[in-house]
């Protein structure tokens, strides 16, 4: 199973590095509707990222790493953090989500302060998986 971990590992990365960039692209294109005023034409952008690159990578990763926790029978407290970390990095994915919602709707308010929360949210969600899988504290296995 090699391969379902290469899986795994891969689309996390995806993921994770969606995660980290769609911050800088929420604020861009916040900035782009802000200056062009009335004329006021949604770049497609973030939800062409957010649909055709970060949700397909979560839902891989999360698949994938459903398959090696059940084929592998891995236990461990170390794993019932690091899906807490996941979690973390679940709501920071749909806070995106929601952002770009905004976004389109022309719902301008709080945007860049909901977007640094939701970074900060997924850098430590980020870290913290990190941090888990390669120490394993509280192995129970």
């Amino acid at each position: 199973m090699p391969w379902l971990k290469l899986l795994h590992i891969a689309s996390l990365v995806v993921w994770c590095g969606s995660l980290l960039y769609l911050p800088a692209l929420l604020s861009y294109t916040l900035q782009l509707r802000k200056d062009a005023g009335f004329a006021q034409g949604s770049p497609p952008m973030p939800r062409f990222f957010y649909i055709s690159v970060a949700t397909p990578a979560a839902l891989i990763a999360i698949f994938s790493g459903t398959l090696l926790f059940i084929l592998h029978g891995l236990v461990g407290g170390w794993l019932v953090l690091k899906l807490g970390a996941v979690v973390a990095m679940v709501v920071a994915h749909g806070a995106y989500g929601w952002l770009i919602l905004r976004l389109e709707l022309g719902i301008y308010k709080g945007v860049k302060t909901a977007s640094i929360l939701a970074f900060l949210v997924a850098l430590a969600g980020i870290l913290c998986v990190l941090w888990l899988v390669l120490a394993k504290p509280l192995d129970w296995s």
